[in-house]
């Protein structure tokens, strides 16, 4: 399984590393930014599953960056846990009426904060967390590592697999190679962009394996999604 992606922003470095290694040790992919602004540029390049915001962070601050992150389509649904010091009531009305999911002040347990992050990962995307994942007629079993079309069995490599399972998380969303390759290869990982291409046609012959619909839609100049039905 693809392991749910999540960012931390946050200034304060003992809470980043607090936060990164339990949330590691849960099975999260997690990535540490520590200015608001870096924030911003990295989340218009890769959107994780879930985004954990301080509300005092250098540059550009939490509560302005939830603002403008639910004003763009590709993050207006994005999953947002507000941290701040701040207890009051009107802050905790501000925060949550501003685009934030949750909210949690500081100090706040561990058990509690990862409590947070299931929850809402599981009500706002079921499908990270799902051991069964469907789009059209296509199912991917990731316990079984198996993939159907029509009841039909599809043989996949386990690159392949990897590739169709982070798109059949997002249904319709258009991702390029770049992003492809960060998301199912990983970016401590050196490939060619062009690598995702013949991966791609692999998956893409096998899935439709000559006769069905074409499931993989190619964007000219953009890159690759999977057809929601």
């Amino acid at each position: 399984m693809i392991a749910p992606k999540i960012m931390v922003v946050e200034d304060e470095e003992p809470l980043c590393v607090l936060l990164r290694y339990n949330l590691e040790a849960e099975g999260y992919q997690v990535e540490v930014v520590t200015r608001g602004d870096e924030a911003e540029i990295r989340l218009q390049e890769n959107v994780p599953d879930l985004l954990v915001l301080d509300w005092m962070v250098p540059a550009v601050s939490g509560i302005e960056l939830c603002r403008r992150l639910r004003m763009r389509p590709e993050t207006e649904r994005l999953p947002i846990i507000m941290l701040t010091a701040r207890g009051e009531e009107s802050d905790r009305v501000r925060g949550l009426s501003t685009g934030a999911d949750d909210y949690l002040v500081k100090p706040f347990s561990t058990p509690e904060f990862i409590a947070r992050v299931r929850a809402l990962l599981r009500r706002a995307k079921p499908e990270v967390l799902s051991s069964v994942l469907k789009v059209g007629d296509i199912m991917l079993d990731r316990e079984a590592h198996r993939v159907y079309r029509k009841k039909s069995e599809i043989r996949l490599g386990p690159t392949e697999f990897r590739l169709l399972e982070f798109m059949m998380q997002h249904p319709g969303r258009v991702f390029s190679r770049g992003q492809l390759l960060d998301n199912v290869w990983g970016e401590t990982i050196y490939i060619d962009e062009r690598t995702v291409d013949v991966h791609v046609g692999r998956l893409r012959k096998a899935v439709n394996n000559g006769r069905m619909p074409d499931v993989i839609r190619t964007i000219r100049g953009a890159g690759y999604a999977i057809r929601e039905a």
